[in-house]
Protein backbone atom coordinates (compact mmCIF):
# COMPACT_ATOMS: atom_id res chain seq x y z
CA UNK A 1 0.00 0.00 0.00
CA UNK A 2 0.94 3.30 -0.65
CA UNK A 3 1.79 5.65 2.08
CA UNK A 4 -1.43 8.04 3.30
CA UNK A 5 -0.87 11.59 4.00
CA UNK A 6 -3.27 12.67 7.13
CA UNK A 7 -1.30 15.41 8.32
CA UNK A 8 -2.24 18.68 6.49
CA UNK A 9 -2.39 20.35 9.39
CA UNK A 10 1.11 20.17 10.30
CA UNK A 11 2.30 20.97 6.23
CA UNK A 12 0.61 20.95 2.82
CA UNK A 13 2.77 20.18 -0.47
CA UNK A 14 3.38 23.16 -2.64
CA UNK A 15 0.62 23.86 -5.23
CA UNK A 16 2.11 22.98 -8.71
CA UNK A 17 0.37 26.68 -9.92
CA UNK A 18 2.44 28.11 -6.59
CA UNK A 19 5.59 26.76 -7.85
CA UNK A 20 5.73 27.53 -11.25
CA UNK A 21 4.63 31.31 -10.22
CA UNK A 22 8.01 31.21 -7.82
CA UNK A 23 10.41 29.33 -10.23
CA UNK A 24 11.51 32.56 -12.28
CA UNK A 25 12.57 34.48 -9.00
CA UNK A 26 15.52 32.00 -8.43
CA UNK A 27 17.40 32.26 -11.17
CA UNK A 28 15.58 34.31 -13.94
CA UNK A 29 14.69 37.47 -11.91
CA UNK A 30 17.41 36.72 -9.15
CA UNK A 31 17.62 40.50 -8.26
CA UNK A 32 17.54 41.90 -4.64
CA UNK A 33 14.45 44.41 -4.24
CA UNK A 34 16.20 46.78 -1.88
CA UNK A 35 19.29 47.38 -5.49
CA UNK A 36 18.48 50.18 -7.66
CA UNK A 37 19.45 48.60 -10.87
CA UNK A 38 16.96 47.12 -13.31
CA UNK A 39 17.28 43.53 -11.41
CA UNK A 40 16.82 45.13 -8.56
CA UNK A 41 13.60 46.85 -9.82
CA UNK A 42 11.75 43.60 -11.26
CA UNK A 43 12.67 42.21 -8.00
CA UNK A 44 10.91 45.00 -6.43
CA UNK A 45 7.58 45.27 -8.37
CA UNK A 46 7.27 41.23 -7.81
CA UNK A 47 7.20 42.00 -4.26
CA UNK A 48 4.95 45.52 -4.56
CA UNK A 49 2.71 42.76 -6.50
CA UNK A 50 2.73 40.03 -4.01
CA UNK A 51 2.02 42.50 -0.92
CA UNK A 52 -0.70 44.08 -3.25
CA UNK A 53 -2.36 40.61 -3.88
CA UNK A 54 -1.89 39.72 -0.07
CA UNK A 55 -3.60 42.97 0.77
CA UNK A 56 -6.82 42.26 -1.58
CA UNK A 57 -7.47 38.80 0.02
CA UNK A 58 -7.17 40.30 3.52
CA UNK A 59 -9.23 43.48 2.05
CA UNK A 60 -6.63 45.81 3.67
CA UNK A 61 -3.89 48.16 2.50
CA UNK A 62 -0.39 46.96 1.02
CA UNK A 63 1.51 49.27 3.33
CA UNK A 64 -0.90 47.15 6.51
CA UNK A 65 0.89 43.51 5.22
CA UNK A 66 4.50 42.81 6.68
CA UNK A 67 6.14 39.60 5.28
CA UNK A 68 8.17 37.47 7.64
CA UNK A 69 9.58 34.40 7.50
CA UNK A 70 6.70 31.92 9.24
CA UNK A 71 3.80 32.32 11.13
CA UNK A 72 5.70 31.89 14.52
CA UNK A 73 7.77 35.12 13.46
CA UNK A 74 4.41 36.80 12.37
CA UNK A 75 3.33 35.99 16.32
CA UNK A 76 5.99 36.93 17.65
CA UNK A 77 6.08 40.15 15.70
CA UNK A 78 2.71 40.93 16.62
CA UNK A 79 2.82 39.92 20.53
CA UNK A 80 6.19 41.46 21.53
CA UNK A 81 6.36 44.25 18.83
CA UNK A 82 2.54 45.93 19.39
CA UNK A 83 3.05 45.05 23.45
CA UNK A 84 6.43 46.73 23.86
CA UNK A 85 4.94 49.51 22.13
CA UNK A 86 1.41 49.81 23.82
CA UNK A 87 3.86 49.62 27.18
CA UNK A 88 6.14 53.11 26.09
CA UNK A 89 3.56 54.42 24.63
CA UNK A 90 0.46 54.34 28.21
CA UNK A 91 2.22 52.33 30.58
CA UNK A 92 -0.44 48.95 30.00
CA UNK A 93 1.63 45.72 30.83
CA UNK A 94 -1.00 43.05 30.65
CA UNK A 95 -1.22 40.67 27.91
CA UNK A 96 -4.84 37.75 27.59
CA UNK A 97 -4.21 35.37 25.82
CA UNK A 98 -5.33 31.22 27.04
CA UNK A 99 -3.14 28.00 27.03
CA UNK A 100 -5.19 27.14 24.15
CA UNK A 101 -2.86 28.83 21.94
CA UNK A 102 0.07 27.41 19.29
CA UNK A 103 3.30 27.83 21.49
CA UNK A 104 4.25 30.93 19.06
CA UNK A 105 1.77 32.69 20.97
CA UNK A 106 1.76 31.24 24.34
CA UNK A 107 5.23 30.88 24.80
CA UNK A 108 5.91 34.21 23.41
CA UNK A 109 3.40 35.52 26.06
CA UNK A 110 5.47 33.85 28.83
CA UNK A 111 8.61 34.86 27.95
CA UNK A 112 7.01 38.57 27.93
CA UNK A 113 6.36 37.94 31.84
CA UNK A 114 9.38 36.13 32.85
CA UNK A 115 12.20 38.74 30.92
CA UNK A 116 10.26 41.89 30.21
CA UNK A 117 7.84 42.48 33.08
CA UNK A 118 4.35 42.23 31.63
CA UNK A 119 1.64 39.86 33.38
CA UNK A 120 0.25 37.48 31.59
CA UNK A 121 -3.08 36.63 32.30
CA UNK A 122 -4.49 32.72 31.16
CA UNK A 123 -7.89 33.08 30.34
CA UNK A 124 -9.99 30.46 30.42
CA UNK A 125 -11.53 27.74 27.48
CA UNK A 126 -14.76 25.74 27.25
CA UNK A 127 -14.88 21.64 27.19
CA UNK A 128 -14.24 22.92 23.27
CA UNK A 129 -11.55 25.18 23.83
CA UNK A 130 -13.29 28.24 22.76
CA UNK A 131 -12.49 31.69 24.54
CA UNK A 132 -15.89 33.09 25.29
CA UNK A 133 -16.45 37.00 24.46
CA UNK A 134 -17.45 37.38 27.90
CA UNK A 135 -14.32 35.81 29.22
CA UNK A 136 -12.42 38.86 27.46
CA UNK A 137 -15.05 41.60 28.62
CA UNK A 138 -14.53 40.73 32.19
CA UNK A 139 -10.56 40.34 32.03
CA UNK A 140 -9.92 43.19 29.69
CA UNK A 141 -9.12 46.41 31.45
CA UNK A 142 -6.99 49.87 31.74
CA UNK A 143 -3.72 48.25 32.10
CA UNK A 144 -4.71 45.63 29.08
CA UNK A 145 -1.91 46.06 26.77
CA UNK A 146 -2.90 43.26 23.76
CA UNK A 147 -5.35 40.38 23.65
CA UNK A 148 -4.27 37.75 21.50
CA UNK A 149 -6.79 34.79 20.63
CA UNK A 150 -6.27 32.14 17.59
CA UNK A 151 -8.71 31.99 15.05
CA UNK A 152 -8.98 28.61 14.94
CA UNK A 153 -6.78 25.35 17.13
CA UNK A 154 -4.48 23.63 14.83
CA UNK A 155 -4.72 20.62 17.58
CA UNK A 156 -8.33 20.24 18.05
CA UNK A 157 -9.90 22.32 14.83
CA UNK A 158 -11.92 25.08 17.35
CA UNK A 159 -13.61 27.95 15.28
CA UNK A 160 -12.86 30.70 18.08
CA UNK A 161 -15.66 33.63 18.46
CA UNK A 162 -13.65 36.13 16.62
CA UNK A 163 -15.22 38.93 15.50
CA UNK A 164 -17.46 39.23 18.99
CA UNK A 165 -13.85 38.84 20.77
CA UNK A 166 -12.51 42.05 18.56
CA UNK A 167 -15.75 43.60 18.71
CA UNK A 168 -15.12 43.44 22.99
CA UNK A 169 -11.35 44.35 22.55
CA UNK A 170 -12.13 47.61 20.39
CA UNK A 171 -14.79 48.55 22.52
CA UNK A 172 -12.20 49.29 25.23
CA UNK A 173 -9.21 50.35 22.85
CA UNK A 174 -7.48 48.11 23.34
CA UNK A 175 -5.05 45.92 20.35
CA UNK A 176 -6.61 42.42 19.22
CA UNK A 177 -3.85 39.77 17.98
CA UNK A 178 -5.45 36.31 16.20
CA UNK A 179 -3.25 33.82 15.03
CA UNK A 180 -4.86 33.00 11.66
CA UNK A 181 -2.10 30.27 10.45
CA UNK A 182 -4.12 27.27 10.89
CA UNK A 183 -7.55 29.08 9.82
CA UNK A 184 -6.82 30.77 6.58
CA UNK A 185 -6.76 27.13 4.65
CA UNK A 186 -10.65 27.18 4.90
CA UNK A 187 -12.06 30.34 6.84
CA UNK A 188 -12.30 34.01 5.42
CA UNK A 189 -9.72 35.99 6.41
CA UNK A 190 -11.34 39.81 5.85
CA UNK A 191 -9.75 41.85 8.47
CA UNK A 192 -12.57 44.39 7.89
CA UNK A 193 -15.34 42.02 8.45
CA UNK A 194 -13.01 40.40 11.52
CA UNK A 195 -12.72 43.64 13.01
CA UNK A 196 -9.09 42.57 14.41
CA UNK A 197 -5.92 44.90 14.52
CA UNK A 198 -3.16 42.52 13.98
CA UNK A 199 -3.74 38.80 12.13
CA UNK A 200 -0.63 36.15 11.90
CA UNK A 201 -0.30 34.12 8.10
CA UNK A 202 1.96 31.35 6.94
CA UNK A 203 2.20 29.84 3.60
CA UNK A 204 2.58 26.36 4.19
CA UNK A 205 -0.63 26.25 5.56
CA UNK A 206 -2.24 26.46 2.28
CA UNK A 207 0.00 25.27 -0.03
CA UNK A 208 2.55 27.63 -0.48
CA UNK A 209 5.86 27.55 0.27
CA UNK A 210 7.31 26.77 4.02
CA UNK A 211 9.80 29.52 5.51
CA UNK A 212 7.26 32.53 4.97
CA UNK A 213 4.98 34.29 6.69
CA UNK A 214 2.89 37.81 6.60
CA UNK A 215 1.14 39.69 9.25
CA UNK A 216 -1.57 42.59 8.56
CA UNK A 217 -0.85 45.21 11.33
CA UNK A 218 -3.88 47.79 10.90
CA UNK A 219 -2.58 51.07 10.05
CA UNK A 220 -2.52 53.29 13.43
CA UNK A 221 -1.71 50.33 15.47
CA UNK A 222 1.74 50.89 17.35
CA UNK A 223 4.30 48.60 16.60
CA UNK A 224 8.47 48.10 17.92
CA UNK A 225 10.36 46.11 14.95
CA UNK A 226 12.03 42.86 16.49
CA UNK A 227 14.29 42.74 13.42
CA UNK A 228 16.40 45.65 12.72
CA UNK A 229 19.00 46.68 10.42
CA UNK A 230 17.78 47.77 6.65
CA UNK A 231 15.05 50.06 5.80
CA UNK A 232 12.93 46.59 4.67
CA UNK A 233 9.12 46.06 4.94
CA UNK A 234 9.13 50.10 5.84
CA UNK A 235 11.13 50.00 8.42
CA UNK A 236 9.30 47.10 10.55
CA UNK A 237 11.22 44.15 9.81
CA UNK A 238 14.50 43.63 8.47
CA UNK A 239 15.90 41.52 5.95
CA UNK A 240 16.42 40.59 2.43
CA UNK A 241 13.11 40.13 0.69
CA UNK A 242 12.90 35.93 -0.25
CA UNK A 243 11.60 37.06 -3.35
CA UNK A 244 10.18 33.71 -5.08
CA UNK A 245 8.76 32.78 -1.56
CA UNK A 246 6.78 35.97 -1.30
CA UNK A 247 5.49 35.17 -5.24
CA UNK A 248 4.63 32.02 -3.78
CA UNK A 249 2.79 33.22 -0.54
CA UNK A 250 0.73 35.64 -2.80
CA UNK A 251 -0.16 33.33 -4.96
CA UNK A 252 -1.25 30.23 -2.83
CA UNK A 253 -2.98 32.67 -1.21
CA UNK A 254 -4.67 34.11 -3.89
CA UNK A 255 -5.77 30.66 -5.07
CA UNK A 256 -7.01 29.41 -1.37
CA UNK A 257 -9.56 32.51 -1.86
CA UNK A 258 -10.73 32.18 -4.94
CA UNK A 259 -11.19 28.01 -4.03
CA UNK A 260 -12.50 28.44 -0.70
CA UNK A 261 -15.42 26.71 -0.80
CA UNK A 262 -14.86 23.75 -3.39
CA UNK A 263 -11.70 23.17 -1.12
CA UNK A 264 -13.92 22.75 2.28
CA UNK A 265 -17.18 21.18 0.00
CA UNK A 266 -14.37 18.26 -0.58
CA UNK A 267 -13.27 17.62 2.86
CA UNK A 268 -15.99 17.99 5.03
CA UNK A 269 -17.93 15.22 4.12
CA UNK A 270 -14.64 12.87 4.33
CA UNK A 271 -14.10 14.23 7.59
CA UNK A 272 -17.40 14.28 8.67
CA UNK A 273 -17.99 10.56 7.82
CA UNK A 274 -14.05 9.62 9.54
CA UNK A 275 -15.32 11.41 13.09
CA UNK A 276 -19.15 9.24 13.26
CA UNK A 277 -16.76 6.09 12.32
CA UNK A 278 -14.52 6.60 14.68
CA UNK A 279 -16.65 7.45 17.73
CA UNK A 280 -18.63 4.20 16.55
CA UNK A 281 -15.74 1.46 15.93
CA UNK A 282 -13.26 2.85 18.41
CA UNK A 283 -14.21 2.12 22.44
CA UNK A 284 -13.35 4.62 24.81
CA UNK A 285 -12.47 7.38 21.78
CA UNK A 286 -13.74 11.37 22.39
CA UNK A 287 -14.40 13.77 19.99
CA UNK A 288 -12.08 16.86 21.15
CA UNK A 289 -12.99 20.32 19.99
CA UNK A 290 -16.12 21.34 18.96
CA UNK A 291 -18.56 19.08 17.52
CA UNK A 292 -19.65 22.27 14.88
CA UNK A 293 -17.74 25.10 14.79
CA UNK A 294 -14.58 23.71 13.11
CA UNK A 295 -12.31 23.56 10.25
CA UNK A 296 -14.10 21.45 8.16
CA UNK A 297 -11.32 19.13 7.30
CA UNK A 298 -9.89 18.54 11.07
CA UNK A 299 -10.44 15.06 12.84
CA UNK A 300 -9.54 15.00 16.42
CA UNK A 301 -9.73 12.68 18.82
CA UNK A 302 -8.76 11.15 22.25
CA UNK A 303 -8.65 7.55 22.95
CA UNK A 304 -8.70 6.57 27.39
CA UNK A 305 -5.57 4.78 28.45
CA UNK A 306 -4.01 5.11 25.08
CA UNK A 307 0.05 5.92 23.98
CA UNK A 308 -0.47 8.41 21.57
CA UNK A 309 2.78 8.83 20.47
CA UNK A 310 2.88 5.24 20.32
CA UNK A 311 -0.24 5.29 18.23
CA UNK A 312 1.62 7.48 15.65
CA UNK A 313 4.28 5.16 15.30
CA UNK A 314 2.05 1.99 14.81
CA UNK A 315 -0.02 4.04 11.97
CA UNK A 316 3.35 5.52 10.45
CA UNK A 317 4.35 1.76 10.06
CA UNK A 318 0.92 0.59 8.30
CA UNK A 319 1.44 3.75 6.54
CA UNK A 320 -0.58 6.79 7.22
CA UNK A 321 1.26 10.39 8.38
CA UNK A 322 -1.06 11.70 11.17
CA UNK A 323 0.01 13.58 14.61
CA UNK A 324 -0.73 13.69 18.31
CA UNK A 325 -0.99 16.32 20.62
CA UNK A 326 1.32 14.76 23.05
CA UNK A 327 4.84 15.59 23.41
CA UNK A 328 7.12 13.45 24.63
CA UNK A 329 9.63 14.99 26.97
CA UNK A 330 13.24 13.16 27.31
CA UNK A 331 11.08 10.06 27.99
CA UNK A 332 8.39 11.71 30.24
CA UNK A 333 5.44 11.82 27.95
CA UNK A 334 2.73 14.53 29.35
CA UNK A 335 -0.47 15.72 27.48
CA UNK A 336 -0.30 18.76 25.29
CA UNK A 337 -1.42 22.40 27.53
CA UNK A 338 -4.32 22.24 24.87
CA UNK A 339 -5.35 18.64 26.54
CA UNK A 340 -5.14 19.75 29.91
CA UNK A 341 -6.61 23.60 29.13
CA UNK A 342 -9.68 21.30 27.85
CA UNK A 343 -9.84 19.71 31.88
CA UNK A 344 -9.20 16.08 30.27
CA UNK A 345 -7.21 13.78 32.89
CA UNK A 346 -3.91 12.24 32.25
CA UNK A 347 -5.30 8.92 31.29
CA UNK A 348 -7.03 10.55 28.25
CA UNK A 349 -5.02 13.20 27.63
CA UNK A 350 -1.91 11.54 26.53
CA UNK A 351 -4.11 9.74 24.02
CA UNK A 352 -4.58 12.17 21.89
CA UNK A 353 -4.72 11.95 17.64
CA UNK A 354 -4.95 14.14 15.16
CA UNK A 355 -6.06 13.68 11.65
CA UNK A 356 -6.71 16.15 9.16
CA UNK A 357 -7.37 16.03 4.94
CA UNK A 358 -6.68 17.81 2.47
CA UNK A 359 -6.70 18.13 -1.45
CA UNK A 360 -5.16 15.02 -2.16
CA UNK A 361 -7.01 13.00 0.49
CA UNK A 362 -9.72 10.18 -1.26
CA UNK A 363 -13.24 8.36 0.19
CA UNK A 364 -11.21 5.24 -0.59
CA UNK A 365 -7.56 6.41 1.84
CA UNK A 366 -10.05 7.36 4.15
CA UNK A 367 -11.52 4.02 4.26
CA UNK A 368 -8.39 2.61 4.68
CA UNK A 369 -7.50 4.33 7.78
CA UNK A 370 -10.82 3.33 9.63
CA UNK A 371 -9.95 -0.12 9.24
CA UNK A 372 -6.66 0.13 11.25
CA UNK A 373 -7.49 2.52 13.20
CA UNK A 374 -9.40 0.60 16.07
CA UNK A 375 -6.52 -2.54 16.64
CA UNK A 376 -4.24 0.28 16.49
CA UNK A 377 -5.64 2.10 19.11
CA UNK A 378 -6.14 -0.76 20.99
CA UNK A 379 -1.94 -1.83 20.92
CA UNK A 380 -1.65 1.50 22.04
CA UNK A 381 -3.76 1.41 24.79
CA UNK A 382 -2.06 -2.50 26.13
CA UNK A 383 1.30 -0.49 25.23
CA UNK A 384 0.18 1.75 28.15
CA UNK A 385 -0.51 -0.92 29.97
Amino acid sequence: MSRIYLDYAATTPVDARVFEAMRPFFSETFGNPSSVHRYGQRAEAAVDEARETVAAVLNCRPDEIIFTSCGSESDNLALRGAALAVRAQTGADRILTSRAEHPAVSKTAADLEAHYGFRVEWLDVDEYGRVAPETVERAVDEKTALVSIMYANNEIGTINPIREIAAVCRARGVLFHTDAVQAAAYLPVDVQALGVDLLSLGAHKFYGPKGVGALYVRKGTPLLPQLTGGGQEGGRRAGTSNVPYLVGLAEALRLTAAEREARAAHVRPLRDHLIGAVLESVPDARLTGHPVDRLPNHASFVFQNADGNFLLQLLDAAGFACSSGSACKTGNPEPSEVMTALGLPREWGLGSLRVTLGAGTTAEQVEAFLAVLPDLVEKAQKGRG
